[in-house]
């Protein structure tokens, strides 16, 4: 079986995406009743519409938090730019459908995970990046 793990060191985000989307689709189309004997039936039709094996479904799962994590780690690398380039925590907040406090607390911790890896593993790949101060409340502090 493979894990996220694994895959996430085999897939980019677009291949992983590519993937899972054409076992999600095999899986949508495949027959409901769950007898084989539709199964075969099925495949002479459509061999696209065949159930997923064990080892796909687990594959699609896997691929499913491959997907969740290369995205966030982008999103966060995008949040960074964003701040960079002058964007207030509200209206980052605004573009992730959140509030600034929401989007403030999230970056803060994939922050502090960074820093914690690479103390961990000493290296210096890893974002290095302090939060800026945290976005005050509707009390007209910072945005």
């Amino acid at each position: 079986m493979n894990t996220p793990d694994e895959l996430e060191q085999q897939f980019t985000l677009l291949t992983a995406a590519a993937r899972y989307d054409q076992l999600r689709l095999r899986d949508a189309l495949a027959p409901a009743t769950g007898d084989p004997g539709d199964a075969d039936e099925t495949e002479e039709h459509d061999p696209d519409a065949r159930p997923l094996s064990r080892e796909e479904a687990l594959e699609l799962l896997a691929l499913g938090e491959v997907i969740m994590r290369k995205a966030s780690y982008g999103r966060q690398l995008t949040i960074r730019t964003a701040r960079a380039t002058g964007a207030s925590w509200t209206q980052i907040g605004a573009a992730l459908a959140t509030s600034k406090q929401s989007a403030w607390e999230t970056h803060s911790r994939w922050l502090g995970e960074q820093e914690s890896m690479v103390a961990a593993d000493g290296s210096r790949n890893a974002a290095q990046e302090t939060p800026t101060a945290e976005p005050a409340h509707a009390d007209g502090g910072r945005s």
